[in-house]
Protein backbone atom coordinates (compact mmCIF):
# COMPACT_ATOMS: atom_id res chain seq x y z
CA UNK A 1 0.00 0.00 0.00
CA UNK A 2 1.15 3.03 -1.51
CA UNK A 3 2.12 5.97 1.60
CA UNK A 4 -0.08 9.35 1.30
CA UNK A 5 1.67 12.34 1.22
CA UNK A 6 1.94 14.20 4.64
CA UNK A 7 2.81 17.70 2.19
CA UNK A 8 1.40 19.61 -0.65
CA UNK A 9 3.31 18.81 -3.39
CA UNK A 10 2.31 22.45 -5.28
CA UNK A 11 3.27 24.12 -2.58
CA UNK A 12 6.88 22.37 -2.30
CA UNK A 13 7.15 23.13 -6.40
CA UNK A 14 6.41 26.85 -5.75
CA UNK A 15 9.34 26.69 -2.68
CA UNK A 16 11.94 24.96 -4.82
CA UNK A 17 11.20 27.44 -7.98
CA UNK A 18 11.64 29.98 -5.25
CA UNK A 19 14.99 28.75 -4.36
CA UNK A 20 16.24 27.39 -7.25
CA UNK A 21 15.54 31.17 -8.68
CA UNK A 22 17.46 32.69 -6.17
CA UNK A 23 20.26 30.57 -5.95
CA UNK A 24 20.68 28.58 -9.32
CA UNK A 25 20.53 24.97 -9.80
CA UNK A 26 24.20 24.76 -8.94
CA UNK A 27 24.19 26.48 -5.81
CA UNK A 28 21.20 25.16 -4.37
CA UNK A 29 22.25 21.50 -1.96
CA UNK A 30 20.02 18.78 -0.66
CA UNK A 31 20.25 20.42 2.60
CA UNK A 32 18.80 24.00 1.03
CA UNK A 33 16.27 22.36 -0.20
CA UNK A 34 15.34 20.35 2.89
CA UNK A 35 15.90 23.56 4.81
CA UNK A 36 13.80 25.37 2.37
CA UNK A 37 10.52 22.95 1.49
CA UNK A 38 10.04 22.05 5.22
CA UNK A 39 10.13 18.35 4.20
CA UNK A 40 12.72 15.50 5.20
CA UNK A 41 14.98 14.40 3.38
CA UNK A 42 13.77 10.94 2.83
CA UNK A 43 10.46 12.08 1.50
CA UNK A 44 11.70 14.64 -1.10
CA UNK A 45 14.13 11.35 -2.50
CA UNK A 46 11.06 9.21 -2.17
CA UNK A 47 8.88 11.80 -4.03
CA UNK A 48 11.30 13.55 -6.92
CA UNK A 49 14.05 11.01 -6.82
CA UNK A 50 16.85 13.51 -6.75
CA UNK A 51 17.73 17.25 -7.05
CA UNK A 52 17.26 16.96 -10.97
CA UNK A 53 14.32 15.55 -10.99
CA UNK A 54 13.20 18.33 -8.81
CA UNK A 55 14.46 21.03 -10.58
CA UNK A 56 12.78 19.48 -14.02
CA UNK A 57 9.55 19.00 -12.29
CA UNK A 58 10.04 23.18 -10.72
CA UNK A 59 10.92 24.33 -14.63
CA UNK A 60 7.28 22.31 -15.48
CA UNK A 61 5.77 23.83 -13.07
CA UNK A 62 6.78 27.71 -13.79
CA UNK A 63 6.66 26.73 -17.61
CA UNK A 64 2.63 26.07 -16.08
CA UNK A 65 1.65 28.68 -14.21
CA UNK A 66 3.74 31.07 -17.39
CA UNK A 67 1.28 29.60 -19.72
CA UNK A 68 -1.86 30.00 -17.84
CA UNK A 69 -1.29 34.03 -17.05
CA UNK A 70 0.17 33.87 -20.84
CA UNK A 71 -3.66 32.89 -21.54
CA UNK A 72 -5.67 35.37 -19.44
CA UNK A 73 -3.95 38.42 -20.98
CA UNK A 74 -4.63 36.72 -24.52
CA UNK A 75 -8.52 35.89 -23.17
CA UNK A 76 -8.82 39.56 -22.47
CA UNK A 77 -9.98 40.46 -26.14
CA UNK A 78 -7.44 43.75 -25.73
CA UNK A 79 -6.12 44.80 -29.13
CA UNK A 80 -3.36 42.94 -30.44
CA UNK A 81 -0.57 45.84 -29.80
CA UNK A 82 -2.00 46.05 -26.07
CA UNK A 83 -1.84 42.26 -26.03
CA UNK A 84 1.82 42.34 -26.95
CA UNK A 85 2.83 45.27 -24.68
CA UNK A 86 1.01 43.12 -21.97
CA UNK A 87 2.96 39.75 -22.28
CA UNK A 88 6.48 41.97 -22.31
CA UNK A 89 4.80 43.62 -19.23
CA UNK A 90 4.38 40.15 -17.63
CA UNK A 91 7.77 38.90 -18.68
CA UNK A 92 9.45 41.83 -17.27
CA UNK A 93 7.39 42.56 -14.18
CA UNK A 94 8.46 38.76 -13.11
CA UNK A 95 12.07 39.63 -13.62
CA UNK A 96 11.59 42.34 -11.42
CA UNK A 97 9.17 41.57 -8.89
CA UNK A 98 11.28 40.10 -6.47
CA UNK A 99 14.90 41.33 -5.02
CA UNK A 100 15.52 37.97 -4.54
CA UNK A 101 14.65 36.52 -7.73
CA UNK A 102 17.08 38.45 -10.31
CA UNK A 103 15.73 37.89 -13.75
CA UNK A 104 13.86 35.51 -15.39
CA UNK A 105 13.99 32.17 -14.09
CA UNK A 106 13.84 30.22 -17.07
CA UNK A 107 16.42 32.52 -18.81
CA UNK A 108 19.09 31.89 -15.86
CA UNK A 109 18.56 28.22 -16.59
CA UNK A 110 19.28 28.89 -19.94
CA UNK A 111 22.20 30.44 -19.08
CA UNK A 112 23.11 27.98 -16.30
CA UNK A 113 22.17 24.41 -16.75
CA UNK A 114 20.59 23.97 -20.39
CA UNK A 115 24.31 23.93 -22.35
CA UNK A 116 25.40 21.02 -20.33
CA UNK A 117 22.05 18.92 -19.51
CA UNK A 118 20.08 17.96 -22.63
CA UNK A 119 16.56 17.70 -20.74
CA UNK A 120 16.32 21.17 -19.39
CA UNK A 121 17.66 22.76 -22.86
CA UNK A 122 14.42 20.98 -24.05
CA UNK A 123 12.33 22.89 -21.67
CA UNK A 124 14.16 26.44 -21.91
CA UNK A 125 13.67 25.68 -26.09
CA UNK A 126 10.16 25.05 -25.20
CA UNK A 127 9.44 27.70 -23.86
CA UNK A 128 11.17 30.03 -25.69
CA UNK A 129 8.79 28.60 -28.75
CA UNK A 130 5.81 29.07 -27.04
CA UNK A 131 7.16 32.50 -26.28
CA UNK A 132 7.90 33.40 -30.15
CA UNK A 133 4.70 31.66 -31.24
CA UNK A 134 2.43 33.37 -28.90
CA UNK A 135 4.05 36.69 -30.31
CA UNK A 136 3.55 35.81 -33.66
CA UNK A 137 -0.07 34.51 -33.46
CA UNK A 138 -0.74 38.03 -31.90
CA UNK A 139 1.00 40.16 -34.30
CA UNK A 140 -0.25 38.21 -37.33
CA UNK A 141 -4.11 38.53 -35.95
CA UNK A 142 -3.02 42.35 -35.26
CA UNK A 143 -1.80 42.70 -38.95
CA UNK A 144 -4.50 41.02 -40.12
CA UNK A 145 -7.20 43.29 -38.78
CA UNK A 146 -5.26 46.21 -40.13
CA UNK A 147 -4.07 47.66 -36.01
CA UNK A 148 -0.66 46.65 -36.45
CA UNK A 149 0.58 48.75 -39.79
CA UNK A 150 4.36 47.19 -39.74
CA UNK A 151 4.79 45.01 -42.65
CA UNK A 152 7.34 43.11 -41.26
CA UNK A 153 7.16 39.63 -41.16
CA UNK A 154 5.25 38.56 -38.40
CA UNK A 155 7.68 36.00 -37.63
CA UNK A 156 10.61 38.48 -38.09
CA UNK A 157 8.95 41.22 -35.60
CA UNK A 158 7.88 38.02 -32.68
CA UNK A 159 11.63 37.31 -32.83
CA UNK A 160 12.52 41.30 -32.25
CA UNK A 161 10.44 41.65 -29.47
CA UNK A 162 11.30 38.36 -28.08
CA UNK A 163 14.75 38.70 -28.22
CA UNK A 164 14.31 42.42 -26.88
CA UNK A 165 12.50 40.86 -23.98
CA UNK A 166 15.07 37.91 -23.05
CA UNK A 167 17.22 41.66 -23.27
CA UNK A 168 15.46 43.24 -20.52
CA UNK A 169 15.43 40.15 -18.45
CA UNK A 170 19.34 39.96 -18.68
CA UNK A 171 19.56 43.84 -17.67
CA UNK A 172 16.93 43.06 -15.18
CA UNK A 173 19.43 40.63 -13.20
CA UNK A 174 21.91 43.65 -12.23
CA UNK A 175 19.69 46.87 -12.65
CA UNK A 176 16.06 46.05 -11.78
CA UNK A 177 15.17 49.74 -12.73
CA UNK A 178 11.33 49.77 -13.76
CA UNK A 179 11.59 53.09 -15.20
CA UNK A 180 14.55 52.13 -17.61
CA UNK A 181 12.11 49.23 -19.01
CA UNK A 182 8.99 51.17 -19.76
CA UNK A 183 10.99 52.75 -22.02
CA UNK A 184 12.29 50.08 -23.90
CA UNK A 185 9.07 48.36 -23.96
CA UNK A 186 7.36 51.94 -25.35
CA UNK A 187 10.01 51.80 -28.06
CA UNK A 188 9.23 48.14 -28.73
CA UNK A 189 5.46 48.77 -29.18
CA UNK A 190 6.41 51.29 -31.56
CA UNK A 191 7.65 48.60 -33.70
CA UNK A 192 4.16 47.72 -34.41
CA UNK A 193 2.80 50.77 -35.70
Amino acid sequence: MARTKDFDENEVLTKAIQLFWHRGYNATSMQDLVDALGISRSSLYDTYIDKHTLFIKALESYQLAGKTKINEIIDQSISAKETVIKLIELAINQSIGNQQQKGCFMLNTGVEVAPHDQEVGKLVCQNEQQMETVFFQVIKKGQQSGEIKNAEDAMVLAKFILNAVKGMQVTARSSPDATGFGNIIRLTGQYLD
